[in-house]
């Protein structure tokens, strides 16, 4: 069947955002204690309890409780989330410009906080190229939970076979492929052009 729909994650595909550019300096570049910190403390779990959904108050507050001597670091997360936002990633999103000038229908799909995502929608422009977005936060589902994939594919009107989903992590490119999507885990803008080609989509 011929690909009519390309679905991009966000983050680390075409944002990138990473907490390192804020602690990596309050950790004065000593890698392993940062990296010891987000392991721990601020962890990838935890951050995505409010990609589903829970309120940065209450998440900061719970965590403040678990670890009173990281206050001030645990506050920092939320508190200067926009420095960690640190810009689009170019080389993708001259591939979107591309695939919209295609006439391929443009869906976004990200685990991304509610609170936060309006940071997103105001900061970069080349998110109203997207027909639609659906954001983890705003609907209280996650990847990869096939209920997100399910959930796009219908208020889409989406034949999965048609799709094809691209986001860095590979089990979330996973959870898409058990829902029919074909799947591109994303290494690099060069080795995504190269795998859409490959798929037979016109770039």
């Amino acid at each position: 069947m011929k690909i009519d729909t390309i679905i991009f994650d966000l983050g680390g595909v075409l944002v990138d955002w990473n907490p390192e550019y804020v602690f990596l300096k309050e950790f004065n570049g000593d890698r392993i204690k940062m990296e010891w910190f987000f392991n721990n403390i601020c962890t990838t779990e935890w951050n995505e309890e409010q990609d589903k959904g829970k309120l940065i108050k209450i998440a900061t507050e719970e965590r403040i409780q678990l670890f009173p001597e990281y206050e001030k670091l645990i506050r920092m997360f939320y508190g200067r989330w926009k420095e960690m936002l640190r810009g689009e990633i170019s080389e993708t999103v001259e591939i979107l410009k591309k695939l919209k000038s295609q006439n391929y229908r443009l869906i976004a799909l990200t685990n991304w906080g509610a609170e936060t995502f309006p940071v997103a929608l105001e900061r970069f422009v080349f998110l109203k190229l997207f027909e639609g977005i659906v954001v983890s936060g705003e609907i209280k589902m996650l990847k990869p939970d096939k209920k997100i994939y399910e959930y796009t594919l219908s208020k889409y009107n989406l034949n999965p076979a048609n799709c094809i989903f691209i986001d860095d992590r590979l089990s979330n490119v996973e959870g898409a492929i058990k829902c029919g999507i074909n799947g591109i885990q994303f290494i690099s803008p060069k080795k995504l052009i190269t795998e859409l080609i490959n798929i037979g989509v016109e770039i």
